[in-house]
């Protein structure tokens, strides 16, 4: 069986065309995260994997449920979707999505984890710093993880930069040990 990501993409690839050639990727966004927050509902997901509801009922239990939120191409991605039987990827649809929305808009997202609370002074500097190194625009979404101990550590795709107190004090003992 393939992998929900092989699934996505070409579905995500497909709302990223359409997107853009209207100028409307903000907004495909906004539909693609209103889709996977309802697929992420137990109900939901017990309707979308229940062989015995028909596709257009599940795609009008989707447009039911965001009515008024979607545009008349989003509810009919969502029939498409629901007639090929893969509403239960929309998540992985919406993650490929934002990753080509932000590989066109030269951005890159980094998920930042601190010790401690950041003010929002702290976050802008951080934020600086990373675009500079990076030489792309960065949306940050920083969590408090206590476990780190002191410092930050920054996850960018694949790239981590780990300058907590937990992984400096790996270091020395791995050091020590050595």
């Amino acid at each position: 069986m393939a992998e929900p990501t092989t699934i996505a993409r070409p579905y995500a690839e497909a709302a990223f065309r359409l997107a853009d050639a209207q100028g409307k990727l903000a907004e495909w966004s906004t539909a693609l995260a209103n889709l996977a927050a309802v697929a992420a509902d137990a109900r939901v997901r017990a309707a979308v994997g229940d062989p015995n509801l028909p596709a257009g009922k599940v795609a009008g239990l989707f447009v039911a449920i965001l009515a008024g939120k979607l545009s008349g191409d989003a509810e009919n991605f969502v029939r498409v979707l629901a007639e090929n039987g893969r509403l239960g990827v929309v998540t992985e649809i919406r993650a490929h999505f934002e990753a080509l929305k932000n590989e066109r808009e030269g951005t890159v997202e980094a998920e930042v984890y601190t010790a401690f609370e950041m003010d929002p002074a702290q976050v802008a500097d951080l934020v600086a710093r990373l675009e500079k190194s990076s030489g792309r625009k960065v949306k940050a979404r920083v969590s408090v993880d206590k476990s780190l101990i002191g410092g930050v550590k920054v996850v960018i795709g694949d790239k981590v930069i780990d300058g907590s107190a937990r992984a400096q004090l790996s270091a020395l003992e791995n050091a020590l040990k050595a």
